[in-house]
């Protein structure tokens, strides 16, 4: 294969809904490139980008893939992204290395939420767009139903390239505006195609829309627009020159059309973004740090070396393979780099082109292009590598928070140490899987995207380390304070036919301000406790504070104050004071209007108008608080204020509630005070769980 400079690649990801086609789409361009024999199928598995057993069986990405082709001159690297938003960390390592999101739409349901959540993280990248209406050949396809939720959505910057002109499922031809000609596909799947003048019936639509097209060309570059008020058209080059101007700052995005399954348009797209598509070259430089210093690299073959990794995997006979784009520079094998990021030396060995699982091996990549390595021995995703000479570490990749939690537990006794290796592993590989072991709550903790994401991420524990967990409902780690204040004496006395043991302590205990945590005064005057023994009184309490009262859970938010007791000048010790200062906390606690507080999140969930309020009365039902309501084109967001207790699964429900369109984000905000009805519940459980011990 040919060596290709930054102006002659295109980075590209597919990137939409689940359910569009996506997959479809990069088999049949690799077809039509010849890089594969045949036009591969999803439901039949012989996808090239859905080669995953867990893929195959499901029938969806869960992986996005690398993949490339020739085209035109250009080299096509084309990531092919999950739709389903369990895997949107593998959405967000791909756009962070590529140039051009080719949005993939379902021409019969138009941009759905899941369109929208993806480019939003296109958009934070400055990304360019461009939109391929797939499955025109679909009973209810609807070109102009699909156009209008785009420029609903997309501040009418929607430009049509092509129409169809019969869709539905006898769908084959579109016409052109570029060419101003009709084409016709033969829709066999061998992407064979014929061109034509425009019929009659279609003439006054396609000289509508080139017209149009031409204008938002030319509203692109002021010289431009200029030039056509004067003449009231453009040249052809003229109208490249202004659609590439507008789609590399993104006032401009194309619509084309086709049906992947048929290997319809795909040609025209590959065209399209040979032709008009951006190259790694037109990118601004990327930022970095040298040290303590802001900088930069340029996209040039001439610059210092610098790699990004943004996705790696563990493959069955090959180890761990890390994939990257050359930032800056050229890369050749048995180059010797630093991990600038964890600061270790790396040596890169051989250097790999991916079509799915195949590998092609290469010897050199350039600046812009995008590859993959193995065995690298401490590089994990979001790390850079660059020469030692010229270090610099690239910004990382901002992966999403999580959005469900599940405790693990291991099936079989002694596997603990292995599954948290495994976990940790498959953590450096994933990095929106967490995994922590909640001290407190005595749990292991994992978290992701969703259901779907910790079943996979629990399957591949199994596969690959030998153990098997049990999910079962986490802990919520709960708080006690109190709302008033309170006194008390607790005097601790004990003989036991030798030394015995005295302490007395008189203590106040009151509420501080929420974030206060804990205040130990000492008031004491006049020795009537040795100031030896002050420390022990507070290192009782403290250790009651993490004991509990009520529940057993951490106490927060009060002062105490010891300001009186006694003591014996041979009986009294340390010990006794520890105890006795517990002792007296507790008692004053339980005086003092104690409450539980539980963790409260702030949920934003984005879904169709249509299913706002079952969407709204599910969450008041899971005792929420709607704070607020916001619209996003044909999208509405309903932020609100949910306690942690009540979100278990809360992505699993979404899902079934609104069909799978809607897609939630959460944080912590604040701890709040449990109703009473529900304190019961939980100091009963803590009862029985602490018999059951």
């Amino acid at each position: 294969m040919k060596e290709f400079k930054p102006e002659d690649i295109r980075n590209i990801a597919l990137i939409g809904h689940a359910g569009v086609g996506k997959t479809t789409v990069a088999e049949a361009a690799l077809f039509s490139a010849g890089e594969s024999t045949r036009l591969g199928s999803v439901d039949d598995g012989s996808t090239l980008s859905d080669y995953n057993g867990d893929e195959i069986n499901r029938k969806i990405s869960i992986n996005a893939s690398f993949l490339h082709c020739e085209w035109k001159s250009c080299k096509l690297n084309i990531l092919d992204t999950p739709g389903y938003s369990d895997f949107k960390g593998e959405v967000t390592g791909a756009l962070r290395v590529t140039d051009t999101g080719v949005i993939v739409v379902n021409s019969v349901a138009g941009v759905e939420v899941g369109t929208e959540s993806t480019w939003r993280i296109g958009k934070e990248r400055a990304l360019s767009g461009i939109f391929f209406l797939n499955r025109m050949d679909k009973e209810h396809a609807d070109f102009d139903k699909s156009l209008a939720s785009i420029q609903d959505r997309f501040e009418n910057k929607g430009a049509v390239i092509q129409f169809p002109t019969n869709a539905g499922e006898a769908f084959d031809s579109f016409v052109d505006l570029l060419s101003m000609k009709l084409v016709k596909y033969e829709g066999d799947g061998s992407g064979k195609f014929s061109v034509s003048d425009i019929p009659a019936e279609h003439k006054a639509k396609a000289d509508e829309l080139r017209e149009k097209l031409v204008e938002v060309a030319a509203e692109s570059d002021d010289a431009l627009l200029e030039k056509f008020f004067e003449d009231g058209e453009l040249t052809a080059d003229e109208v490249t020159q202004g659609l590439r101007a507008g789609i590399l700052k993104q006032s401009i995005f194309p619509v084309l059309c086709g049906a992947g399954t048929k290997n319809i348009g795909l040609k025209h797209l590959m065209d399209f973004l040979a032709d008009y598509g951006i190259s790694p070259a037109d990118r601004p430089a990327e930022a970095g740090t040298t040290g303590s210093a802001e900088a930069s690299r340029e996209c040039n073959i001439d610059a210092p070396l610098s790699l990004l990794v943004f996705k790696t995997v563990s493959e069955a006979h090959v180890g761990e393979m890390s994939f990257f784009r050359v930032v800056s520079g050229k890369l050749q094998a048995g180059t010797e780099v630093q991990n600038t990021t964890r600061n270790v030396g790396e040596k890169i060995g051989q250097i790999f082109l991916m079509n799915g699982k195949n590998r092609k091996e290469v010897g050199t990549l350039y600046a812009g292009d995008i590859g993959a390595t193995v065995k690298l021995k401490d590089t994990h995703t979001g790390n850079t590598l660059s020469t030692k000479q010229d270090p610099i570490t690239l910004s990382g990749i901002s992966f999403p928070s999580p959005v469900i939690r599940i405790a693990v537990e291991p099936k079989a006794k002694g596997d603990e140490d292995k599954i948290s290796t495994g976990l940790h592993v498959l953590h450096e590989q994933d990095p929106t899987f967490l995994v922590n072991h909640d001290a407190e709550l005595a749990q292991t903790i994992i978290s992701g995207q969703g259901e779907l994401h910790l079943d996979i991420v629990v399957k591949r524990l199994k596969e690959k380390f030998g153990v098997d967990v049990e999910l079962v409902e986490p802990k919520i780690p709960y708080r006690e304070t109190i709302r008033s204040s309170s006194q008390t004496q607790y005097k601790y006395k004990k003989q036991t036919g030798g030394r015995g043991q005295f302490g007395d302590v008189w203590i106040k205990v009151e509420p501080v301000p929420s974030g206060g945590g804990f205040e130990f005064v000492n008031n004491i005057v006049g020795g009537v406790i040795p100031g030896k023994f002050i420390p022990a009184v507070e290192k009782g309490i403290r250790e009651a504070l993490e004991d509990g009262v009520m529940a057993g859970y951490k106490v927060i938010d009060v002062r105490v104050s010891l300001y009186d007791g006694s003591y014996h000048n041979v009986d009294s010790s340390e010990m006794a004071f520890k105890i006795a200062g517990a002792r007296a906390f507790k008692q004053a606690f339980l005086d003092a209007k104690p409450v539980i507080l539980e963790p409260v999140y702030d949920v934003e969930v984005m879904v169709p108008e249509e299913y706002m309020g079952d969407v709204m009365g599910d969450i008041s039902g899971r005792r929420g608080k709607i704070s607020g309501m916001d619209s996003e084109g044909p999208f509405q967001i309903v932020k609100a204020k949910v306690p942690l207790s009540e979100l278990y699964r809360y992505s699993t429900s979404l899902r079934s509630i609104t069909h799978g369109r809607g897609l939630h984000r959460r944080k912590f905000s604040h701890y709040e005070t449990v109703p009473g009805d529900v304190t019961k519940k939980i100091i009963a459980a803590a009862e029985e769980e602490k018999e059951n011990k």
